[in-house]
């Protein structure tokens, strides 16, 4: 039993380091995007193409390593409202991902276009998706990981 312990509290952990690291990416992230909307006039596509890479490693890292440890987490505490506001919650996250990949897509790598001012008011736009993006991943979180932390720190 204090095996099990052992490695579950290894396990979360990781999760947390996993998560830090992410949430270090989100400030990257932010950082990009606040350089783009800064030169949004320059016809330089520096800014966006440092934006497009970074806004693909954040999209990435959630998809594929953060979510799916939130879930399995909220399953291994069989925490069924967590689970429940993790599917409700997916579904809109992914409408904001599709978003973000299809600017990237029309910006990364090209050179200066005459519809730059388009793609700054598409780059704003994207900027209010992230940050509901940001509430929404922030509530996963709360509900999918510190709650679990507080009830395995109650275990031990």
């Amino acid at each position: 039993m204090l095996e099990r312990c052992k490695s579950a509290q290894e396990r979360f952990n990781g999760v947390h380091r996993l998560i830090d690291r992410w949430l270090n990416e989100r400030n990257d992230l932010i950082k990009a995007y606040d350089a783009v909307i800064e030169h949004q006039s320059n016809p330089k596509r520096g800014p966006q193409k440092a934006f497009c890479q970074v806004l693909v490693d954040y999209v990435s890292t959630g998809h594929f390593e953060i979510y799916e440890q939130l879930y399995e987490e909220a399953k291994a505490f069989n925490d069924k409202r967590g689970l429940e506001l993790a599917d409700q919650i997916y579904p809109r996250i992914e409408v904001i991902t599709q978003a973000a990949l299809k600017l990237h897509d029309r910006c990364n790598g090209k050179a200066h276009r005459p519809d730059c001012e388009k793609l700054d008011q598409e780059f704003r736009a994207l900027g209010d998706l992230l940050d509901e993006r940001f509430e929404l991943e922030d509530c996963l979180i709360e509900i999918l990981h510190n709650a679990h932390k507080q009830k395995e720190a109650a275990q031990a």
